[in-house]
């Protein structure tokens, strides 16, 4: 008996001792990926660092043939694999029984779905059409986190495990030609909130986030896919702005981090892209800023890299930088994703490039592959695609965010909300292409008080002279601009206003206002998306109250932050 008292007061102090449930998970999953490593070949570790192109909608021989041969770690999706949800999954279930079938580890399959102006999920498609990131900067952290819930809901749906999002950029030069209406906002720390608490759904998911293009394209005034951009910024003003998204991503537990082909003086006196850089990426990235999850670089064919470096050559500089995976772009194909894997494989083999970098750069990607379940890879059924992207839900949470994000940026004459009870007659001036905008707001109006004037996108003279006629006899005048930022006519129009007394609502872009900033109030919508308008209306006539908090510096009497009437969302 003594024995078998003695083992059950073992099993009993082991049940009764706390256990650190996250460290035994991470042993656990650290031992499976050490086990998988230590049975790959140097080319099968290699193979992990790519993320190659296949196009096409369905698997082709070629593409069978490259993945058996070469086994990559990733591969990234473009508009051309999409066709519908139940193709989509098809592509990826055959995408990865390819890989299964030749012994190979699941693939990260990864996708640019931003939201906005830059998803290859479209609503043509199927899938849902996302608004720009900078309203989820306006609405919060809490309604974000619930957006990047959505998003990844919609890529899981099909089989992609990876989104190339969130952007971490600022959006600081209004002029921008790449990153304009993709960054969360202007303000590093409220931006950081936000996009964090993307990063935070997408992973709660298990799709894998990407913080991009670090250390920061918001700057720049060239598009780094046409040549190297130069951003002239001190260090202290890189590390206090710039740098502070990806630290408010890094802190989220993001599983990748996107270096952008960008060149700081202040961060590397040698002209070259960050991504090619190991200043930025093993020293800062990696060692001051201690980020030990996957850094990808942006895709390798962009002219920023390959009109200044050979395109093989800069594949094995970014390996000697630090980065840990080269996604080889949309202009590669197997050819050349097969000659980029020999040239890596032979840098190693003449001693350039070390064995141990790569082993650890593989072991980094093979432990996120673990972490969210890649590992674990199990075919989608393709007949159930369309109810998993669940589409029709999602568009429903848009509107949600439409009524969190639209901000009432200032409000000078107290005249949000709209009260017309005592006889108080409104002038509303409107795009007439937009007639959703009369038909949001017509329930909330007395037609014997109402005035309405539709005008069109380019309003004439004549035109003009309506809307100001209509304004002067109302007690309060209400206009709609769309992009008046860039439309001299939407401008005048405002400006001719009586300004004392003018409500202007942006559905757009936040910027118009910089065009006729006397206005008596201002609200932005940040998106012409259908939801934008009912939203709109909603806090002009006091059926909701305006929790949106301006995204975008304006001006320094109007910082990101500013808001009006009504609480800031948590």
């Amino acid at each position: 008996m003594a024995p078998l008292f003695c083992i059950l007061a073992l099993l009993l102090a082991l049940a009764t001792r706390p256990v650190d449930a996250q460290n035994v998970f991470r042993q656990s999953t650290e031992e499976r990926v050490d086990a998988l490593l230590a049975d790959m070949t140097l080319e099968q570790r290699v193979g992990q660092l790519f993320m190659v192109t296949l196009h096409g909608e369905v698997m082709t021989q070629d593409g069978a043939a490259f993945l058996r041969a070469y086994q990559p770690g990733a591969v990234s999706l473009f508009t051309d694999n999409v066709t519908s949800p139940e193709g989509v999954t098809m592509l990826t279930n055959n995408f990865q029984s390819t890989m299964l079938d030749a012994g190979a580890a699941p693939l990260l399959i990864a996708v640019d779905q931003e939201g906005g102006l830059v998803a290859r999920m479209t609503a043509q498609a199927g899938f849902t059409q996302f608004p720009a990131p900078v309203l989820m900067g306006a609405a919060g952290a809490s309604m974000s986190q619930q957006m990047g819930i959505a998003v990844a809901e919609e890529l899981a749906a099909v089989g992609i495990n990876m989104n190339l999002a969130p952007v971490a950029d600022l959006e600081t030069n209004r002029d921008n030609p790449i990153i304009f209406r993709r960054a969360f906002g202007s303000d590093p720390t409220l931006a950081g909130e936000a996009l964090a608490g993307y990063t935070r759904g997408m992973q709660l998911m298990n799709v894998l986030a990407t913080a991009k293009h670090f250390p920061g394209h918001g700057e720049t005034s060239v598009d780094s896919h046409a040549e190297l951009p130069r951003i002239d910024l001190d260090r202290e003003r890189v590390l206090s702005t710039e740098l502070v998204p990806f630290e408010h991503a890094i802190a989220a537990g993001t599983a990748a981090v996107m270096v952008g082909h960008l060149w700081y003086p202040a961060l590397d006196p040698v002209q070259r892209p960050a991504s090619l850089s190991p200043l930025v990426v093993r020293d800062l990235l990696r060692g001051q800023m201690g980020y030990d999850g996957i850094i990808v670089t942006d895709a390798m064919d962009m002219n920023a890299v390959d009109m200044n470096v050979n395109f093989y050559e800069a594949v094995v500089q970014a390996l000697e930088a630090g980065v840990d995976m080269l996604a080889l772009g949309p202009s590669t194909g197997t050819d050349v994703s097969a000659n980029a894997i020999n040239a890596v494989l032979e840098a190693v083999r003449s001693g350039r490039l070390s064995a141990d970098d790569i082993s650890a750069s593989a072991r980094r990607i093979l432990l996120a592959k673990a972490r969210f379940g890649v590992l674990d890879w199990q075919p989608l059924s393709v007949e159930g695609a369309t109810q998993r992207v669940r589409a029709a839900e999602h568009e429903a949470l848009i509107t949600t965010l439409f009524q969190a994000g639209v901000t009432v940026a200032y409000d000078r004459a107290n005249l949000v909300p709209l009260d017309t009870s005592d006889g108080r007659r409104v002038a509303i001036i409107f795009l007439a292409t937009r007639y959703q905008i009369r038909d949001a707001c017509l329930p909330y109006t007395d037609p014997l008080l109402t005035q309405w004037v539709g005008i069109s996108d380019n309003p004439s003279p004549d035109e003009i002279s309506w809307a100001v006629a209509a304004a002067r006899n109302a007690d309060t005048a209400i206009v709609f601009t769309q992009d008046a930022i860039r439309n001299r006519e939407q401008a005048d129009l405002v400006n001719a206003l009586p300004q004392e007394k003018t409500i202007a609502v942006a559905i757009f872009s936040p910027y118009d206002w910089q065009r006729y900033p006397n206005v008596a109030a201002y609200l932005t919508t940040y998106s012409p998306a259908r939801p934008a308008v009912p939203a709109a209306c909603d806090i002009l006539f006091g059926a909701r109250p305006a929790t949106g908090r301006l995204a975008i510096t304006l001006d320094p009497s109007l910082p990101a932050g500013s808001y009006d009437s009504g609480e800031l969302p948590n």
